[in-house]
């Protein structure tokens, strides 16, 4: 298989469990070699003429599960009739229960489906030597502890138990106390450390630019073979679809999809006809890919244990490998968070120039002529008819020609783009006290308007967005919103302001005018002051005992749409 010395983890590991009654705990980063750790030395001592399940292996999911079973299959390959069985929902449990009758030897299952075959008493658990729970971090905060807990009620108390993860939350402390007799702790590196072969980048920018700058990540790494992570199975559905519809050999995998579909895109992607996989975090959980290039984190995940999983799925078995986050300000901390526990500093990356994008392109393309391979033998009969069409042009017109017909869309594409600015924490910060203070001009094809509702009145920026588009017929595109405690800011684009301010202008909540104008930034800000008082002086008896209540006060607004005489 390749193999020609053992990884850190297999040295640690594979000797103390070809032992007796040894309970482990094994702490390595994700791709460093723990399902050869653990299923040698297992599949070293079944004893294949006992046809029933002797070890167990646990995971959180359908593809894990598969890749475990095919991993042992292939470590078992001259083992003559020793049988493995991957057991998960989303396939047929009638083709499961008759495998297991026919008699397997080492049973590899998510929760959920082994609970069920053990509730219709299809599957044998009472002859088991060894349970092996992998990715058992993962298992914990995808909620299995209590499946975990009757599962392994259901085995002999005098088995084994071998544990192997790549962070150790609290919850796997709680497993060793209650199942795990005296365990050997083996970490490879520290606790919850991160790979050092992996190159850990951030950027920071607006929302709105989010999916513009990771269009800009993939052009500038032509090779790019990896794996965007999204937060939600919607989320994962959008990008990959606009990935699709750019031109980006792209496709996703989330929960949403069936099994047939998972297997088919993941096919896909182990055989590199896809350069991008789009995947929610338990889509893409263990899965062991080779050579990937980068993890592209479309945003932060809410855990740092989830942030080291998706940055394990590259710079595996020694390789190196670039961990991209594309983020935005309030993310900042959440880096440094991070930092702390991988014991690691991220690289604060530029976001690279529309030129800078196209000569790496450029160069990409002219490493990919000076490489290739010329059958001569089989262009050799074309090749006269192709030099008579072609001797009118010399060697710079045909140089030019192919660079334009290969560059022509992407080199318009960032003609008219623009750069993507990265958003610095402090100089958001300064924003908004220039935007209290003396007011901030709008960005480029907005205009900033003054509305008199601000934090006092409970508003959010999704209560102000939700009024605009109650107001306002049609689609309005709204840009940065600033909220103060007496009235707001908020920008929409230049050719829809005339109509917001028409519109939003003739409606009253409960006897309360909105009043919407443009913003006009004065020296010192006295405009937006005198804005804000004028306010307080319309509203304050009017709303008396209102600003108190449990639900703002303008659900369901519009609530009439009288025009003021």
């Amino acid at each position: 298989m390749g193999y020609e010395s053992p990884m850190p983890v297999q040295e640690e590991v594979i000797p103390f469990l070809l032992g007796e009654d040894n309970d482990v705990i094994a702490l390595a980063q994700t791709g460093m070699g723990k399902t050869a750790a653990y299923g040698l030395p297992i599949l070293q001592k079944i004893d294949i003429n006992k046809v029933y399940p002797q070890a167990l292996v646990l995971c959180p999911t359908r593809e894990l599960c598969l890749q475990i079973a095919d991993d042992l299959s292939d470590y078992s390959k001259y083992l003559d009739k020793l049988k493995v069985l991957p057991v998960y929902g989303g396939s047929s449990i009638e083709s499961q229960i008759k495998s297991l009758k026919r008699g397997v030897h080492v049973v590899v299952a998510t929760p959920g489906r082994l609970l069920d075959l053990m509730n219709r008493k299809t599957v044998d658990l009472r002859e088991i030597k060894n349970v092996i729970l992998d990715e058992a971090d993962e298992m914990l905060n995808m909620g299995f502890m209590d499946s975990i807990n009757e599962i392994l009620a259901a085995v002999p108390p005098t088995r084994n138990m071998l544990l192997f993860s790549a962070t150790m939350p609290q919850g796997i402390a709680n497993i060793t106390k209650q199942y795990m007799k005296n365990p050997r702790e083996i970490v490879i590196g520290r606790k919850n450390e991160g790979n050092k072969n992996i190159r850990d980048i951030y950027f920071i920018v607006r929302a709105q630019d989010k999916y513009a700058a990771l269009k800009r990540i993939v052009d500038y790494y032509p090779n790019v073979y990896g794996i965007v992570f999204c937060r939600t199975r919607k989320e994962t559905q959008e990008i990959a679809d606009k990935l699709i519809q750019d031109g980006y050999n792209a496709d996703s995998l989330h929960g949403d999809l069936s099994q047939a579909q998972r297997d088919y895109v993941m096919n896909k992607f182990r055989i590199k006809h896809l350069q991008l996989l789009v995947a929610t975090d338990v889509a893409a959980r263990g899965l062991d890919v080779d050579d990937l290039t980068h993890v592209i984190n479309y945003g932060l995940p809410d855990d740092v244990e989830s942030y080291t999983h998706r940055r394990g799925r590259t710079g595996r078995a020694g390789k190196t490998g670039i961990s991209i986050s594309i983020c935005h300000v309030k993310e900042k901390g959440k880096i440094k968070q991070i930092e702390r526990v991988i014991n690691k500093q991220f690289e604060k990356g530029e976001m690279p120039t529309g030129q800078q994008i196209c000569e790496k392109q450029l160069f990409n393309l002219v490493d990919q002529i000076e490489k290739v391979k010329v059958n001569e033998e089989e262009i050799a009969p074309l090749m006269p008819s192709i030099f008579r069409k072609l001797e009118w042009l010399d060697k710079e017109d045909i140089i030019k020609r192919m660079v334009s017909l290969e560059f022509n869309r992407m080199i318009d594409y960032y003609k008219e783009a623009g750069d993507i600015e990265t958003v610095e924490e402090g100089s958001r910060r300064k924003d908004r006290e220039r935007g209290s203070r003396k007011g901030r001009q709008a960005e480029e094809g907005y205009t900033r308007l003054f509305i008199n509702f601000g934090k006092t009145d409970k508003m959010r920026p999704s209560d102000l967005i939700e009024m605009i588009n109650k107001c306002v017929p049609g689609k309005v595109v709204v840009g940065r919103i600033d909220l103060h405690d007496n009235f707001s800011f908020f920008e929409v684009e230049e050719k829809e302001a005339e109509k917001v301010l028409r519109r939003m202008n003739s409606f009253e909540i409960d006897g309360r005018r909105i009043s919407v104008e443009i913003a006009q930034p004065e020296k010192g800000g006295e405009g937006k002051k005198k804005a804000g008082k004028d306010r307080d002086r319309k509203g304050k008896d009017r709303f008396e005992g209102k600003r108190g209540d449990k639900k703002p006060w303008w659900e369901g607004a519009p609530r009439n749409k009288k025009k003021r005489k």
